[in-house]
């Protein structure tokens, strides 16, 4: 039986390989308790060699680096563009919106003018700031704290201000997709909101460029095959469109 410091070096390893794994997992392989592993996996965590998650861990080099919403405005820009594009075919006038905080979202808001009669609720101060400049836009806020880093608004008063509410659409954006097609994003109130967003929503367009792909936040909103429609550009990985179409998830992919 390898020792305490070899099965961990092991555990690195191997999570290092293939990007995640589960504590079951490990505990067949090393024949050891879930216990132990879960100990293990603690202590690696703690020393950063790899990132404790729900039931198993990740390879620290596949988290997403969660960045300002000043530096998301300097990344990728005109795909985003082009991905906003795309969701804007998929709004009609009439419609009344969720709209996520984020750069990409902020993407769509500022396209929105085209529309008619559209009512638009969103936690983002920057969408807002968008919005309000669209005379045919009927603006609503969630309210709550404000994170400052990500100009979103979060906790109970934004969660309760959508629960007696119902949406045409949600568009939704996400800080990575990771390699188990969970959606995630890095503060866990964030994350609670957007599922409290999602359970509002008649209909949940994700829109996440191809770097967020096989990357992790530390906290899951859903899986990919809750939502309906996904778009992003044609760096995705292929095995992602291979879930978006065995999971009956609307993929469009901008050039």
């Amino acid at each position: 039986m390898l020792s305490t410091i070899e099965r961990r070096n092991e555990i690195v390893n191997m999570i290092n390989e293939v990007g995640r794994l589960e504590v079951q997992t490990l505990a067949e392989k090393f024949n050891v308790s879930t216990v132990t592993i879960r100990a293990d996996l603690n202590d690696l965590d703690n020393k950063r060699l790899l990132i404790r998650s729900r039931g198993g861990a990740i390879a620290a080099k596949n988290i997403a680096k969660e960045l300002s919403v000043k530096e998301k405005h300097c990344e990728n820009n005109v795909i985003k563009g082009k991905i906003a594009d795309a969701a804007i075919k998929l709004i009609n006038d009439g419609e009344v919106l969720l709209l996520d905080s984020g750069t990409t979202t902020e993407q769509v808001a500022k396209k929105l003018g085209s529309h008619k009669d559209l009512v638009v609720m969103t936690n983002g101060l920057n969408i807002a700031n968008e919005l309000a400049n669209l005379s045919d836009v009927e603006v609503m806020m969630t309210g709550g704290k404000l994170r400052q880093k990500s100009l979103s608004f979060y906790g109970r008063q934004a969660e309760a201000s959508l629960e007696n509410l119902r949406f045409d659409k949600l568009i939704l954006g996400v800080d990575g997709i990771d390699d188990t097609a969970s959606i995630t994003t890095h503060f866990e109130q964030e994350a609670s909101l957007n599922r409290v967003m999602c359970r509002s929503a008649k209909q949940i367009i994700v829109v996440a460029d191809s770097s967020k792909f096989a990357k992790s936040g530390f906290h899951i909103i859903l899986n990919l095959s809750a939502i309906d429609v996904l778009i992003t550009d044609s760096k995705i990985p292929e095995s992602y469109k291979t879930f978006a179409a065995n999971a009956n998830v609307k993929l469009i992919i901008v050039d």
